[in-house]
Parts: C-alpha cells; sequence; structure tokens
C-alpha cells in the first residue's frame, strides 16, 4: 500500500469552517429572538414559531457537517440551502404585507448567510455565486419583485462577500499545495546530501580503486575494472541527479497540507504520473552520456514506462550495430505540451535502405521496439542516420493523449 508520509499540518480553511459552525449557532439564537420580540406583529405567529423549531433541530443536528470540507457534502449543502430558501419564502406566509415592505427581517434572517459562506468555503467563488444567486431570487419573490433599498443592499452584501471568501479559499489552497511541494523538495535535497556524502565516502571510492587496479593489472583485471567504472559513472548519475518518487498532495483541507509517496512497482502503481528520468537515469555510464532537465519531466505512468523501453531499445541497437567503442547520448527535453528524447550515438550509421530491409527479413526492432511504442502512445519516432557519422532517434510524446 501507498505510504502516507505527513510533512506539516496546516489549513487556512480550518479557522473558516471553526467560525462558521459559530456563526450558524449564534444567528439560530438570534433568529429567534427577532420572532419573540415582535412575535404579536405575525398574522400567522405558529408558521414562524414551527419554521425556527425546524430550523433550531437543523443547524443542532448539523453542526458537525460543517466542522471540515469532508464532513461538508454536496448532498448537505443542497439541503442547507433548501432549509434557507424555504424559510425565506414562508415570510410572507407569517409575517404581514407591512412589515415586509417595511424591510422587515425573514424569517430565518442573517441565518441564510452561513449557507452560503458553506458554499463559498467548500468549493470556491463559483459556488458562492450559484448560491447566494438563488438567495438573492428568493428574496426579490418574497418582494413582489420589488425589494427595498435595505434588502437589495444585504442582498449584495452576500453576493459580493460569499464571492470573495470563495476566492481567497481557492487562493489558499494552491499556496498550501506548493507550500507542501517545497518543503517535501527540501527534505529530499537534504536526504539526497547525506546519501551522496555517505555513498561517495564509501562505494564511490571503493568502485574507484578497482577501476585503477583493474587497469593495472591487465587481463581479466582490466576488464572487471572497465565494469566498476561504468558502475560508477551510473551510481554519480544516479546521486547528483537526486530523482524522488513523484508526491501527491492532499487535497482536504480538514487535514491540512499532506503528501503522499508511492512506490512505482506496488500494486496500482500505473495510476498517476512518474518522473520519466528516474527510469532513463539508469541507462547513464561510461559510453552512454545522459543529459536531463533540472525540473521533473512528468508523464503518466504507462506512457512513461514505455517510453523508457523504446529508449533501452535504442541503445540495444546502438550497442549491437554501432560496435564496442560507440558512445551515446540521451538528451530529454520538456516542452510542456510534449516530451522529447533523442538518443544519438557516434557509430558507423545505417546504410540507405538497411531498415526497410531488416523488416523485410522479419527484424523488427525499430519497427515495433520504438516505433511501435511511440504510435501507441500517439507520438511519432523519427530516425535519421548519416554513414560515418552516427545515428540520431527522437522520440516524441505528446501530452493529454497518453495513455
Amino acid at each position: 500500500m501507498a505510504k502516507r508520509e505527513r510533512v506539516v499540518r496546516m489549513s487556512v480553511e480550518q479557522p473558516l469552517w471553526r467560525a462558521l459552525t459559530a456563526y450558524r449557532l449564534l444567528t439560530m439564537v438570534y433568529a429567534g429572538l427577532l420572532f419573540a420580540s415582535a412575535y404579536r406583529d405575525f398574522d400567522r405567529p405558529w408558521v414562524a414559531a414551527g419554521y425556527l423549531a425546524v430550523l433550531a433541530v437543523w443547524t443542532l443536528a448539523t453542526h458537525r457537517r460543517v466542522a471540515n470540507a469532508a464532513s461538508c457534502t454536496k448532498r448537505f449543502l443542497g439541503a442547507d440551502l433548501t432549509v434557507a430558501l424555504a424559510g425565506i419564502l414562508l415570510t410572507p406566509i407569517a409575517d404581514t404585507h407591512e412589515r415586509i415592505a417595511g424591510g422587515g427581517p425573514t424569517l430565518p434572517s442573517i441565518w441564510t448567510a452561513g449557507s452560503v459562506l458553506a458554499f463559498a468555503i467548500k468549493g470556491g467563488w463559483r459556488w458562492a455565486g450559484f448560491a447566494s444567486t438563488f438567495v438573492a431570487a428568493a428574496n426579490i419573490v418574497v418582494h413582489g419583485g420589488q425589494p427595498t433599498r435595505d434588502t437589495l443592499h444585504n442582498v449584495l452584501l452576500v453576493w459580493v462577500a460569499s464571492i470573495a471568501i470563495g476566492y481567497v479559499v481557492e487562493v489558499a489552497r494552491a499556496s498550501e499545495a506548493t507550500l507542501a511541494r517545497a518543503l517535501e523538495i527540501e527534505a529530499a535535497t537534504r536526504e539526497r546530501e547525506r546519501l551522496a556524502r555517505d555513498i561517495h565516502d564509501g562505494v564511490l571510492q571503493v568502485l574507484a580503486m578497482v577501476q585503477r587496479r583493474g587497469t593495472e593489472l591487465g587481463g581479466e583485471a582490466a576488464e572487471l575494472g572497465r565494469m566498476a567504472g561504468e558502475q560508477e559513472v551510473a551510481l554519480r548519475t544516479l546521486v547528483s541527479s537526486g530523482l524522488v518518487p513523484t508526491s501527491r498532495i492532499s487535497r482536504d483541507g480538514s487535514l491540512g497540507a499532506l503528501v503522499d509517496s508511492y512506490e512505482v512497482d506496488e500494486p496500482g502503481a500505473d495510476e498517476g504520473e512518474l518522473d520519466l528520468r528516474s527510469l532513463l537515469a539508469p541507462h547513464a555510464g561510461s559510453r552512454v552520456s545522459f543529459a536531463e532537465p533540472g525540473t521533473p519531466v512528468l508523464l503518466p505512468v504507462p506512457a512513461a514506462k514505455e517510453l523508457a523501453a523504446a529508449v533501452g531499445a535504442a541503445l540495444d541497437n546502438v550497442r549491437k550495430h554501432a560496435g564496442d567503442g560507440a558512445r551515446a547520448w540521451i538528451l530529454v527535453e520538456d516542452w510542456g505540451d510534449e516530451v522529447i528524447v533523442t538518443v544519438r550515438d557516434d557509430g558507423p550509421g545505417i546504410p540507405a535502405g538497411r531498415l526497410d530491409q531488416a523488416e523485410g527479413e522479419g527484424r523488427m526492432g525499430v519497427a515495433l521496439s520504438i516505433r511501435g511504442r511511440l504510435r501507441d502512445l500517439g507520438g511519432s519516432a523519427e530516425l535519421v542516420s548519416v554513414p560515418g557519422q552516427g545515428t540520431e532517434v527522437e522520440l516524441k510524446v505528446p501530452r493529454g493523449r497518453t495513455q
């Protein structure tokens, strides 16, 4: 299973949820006091009393639902807004026309704003605009299409305030996600530096000594030294590149900023994205140079694995056909809308017509292992070879079309 590691607990949203919980309780009491102070002026006070009793029960029974984003579901928000709108529309039945025309409060009074603010904190400014529009329409209906100036001011205030709070919440969420990612990168960098020191003091020095002594002794020891040299280069590349697994940042505001780390070889790891650099870096060695961007090159996991397999097939062709002394270069470029990986070698090149001849003979290395993989990803593979000047394979994978 994925391992969940808490990097930092912080949430700008959480104080807003606590404030909303207190607001709903206080405004429920306020609506009751307003009715108690003027119940003799109502045409049907029993209608108002019945609604306010329902409002009190609803507010007390659901106060935990507005404690955090997880418990405040869409279904609850819809029901909560329905309670508020019902109270507004019941006002003409319970109260007198004179009080309503004079700008008297609706049955839920300012409790309605709490329902709209819940939409704002949960879904941002668009949700806030949606809910406040319904509240505005209900107030206009109650006043027969001719609301008083005070009513218009109150409706406009709720509309503007809820949208502003929703926008602030969206900005806060983005800031928390960015900060959590920055803290994770900082922690990974410190760990990488520590590992680099330990590896440099131990393993890399041993490999360098084996390479040096093997070259001096010659014979089979020289081959062992050459292999040790290749492993030293590959290990240095991995250490210097600082590759870390791609993380997932929690979107649950009630939990704060959490980071989940995943091992790509575990069940279900084909979901999400993977840093392509982590798959290509192991190819680096004494005869293979690897150039990468300084930032992660993220692709869907299946696409990253297929692209890495195509690069491996291209390097296999270099080893088979370019000779033991040939060198190869891997260049990774991230252009935002597409990822380009170029594999180049300094071998003798491919004679004209040789690829078509090999395909006709049933040898499908380039056709299937390289071009076929890229075609399945919606990309392309272009091969350019000049006799005597080496071969270059350019692999392109567009983002948004990979599966």
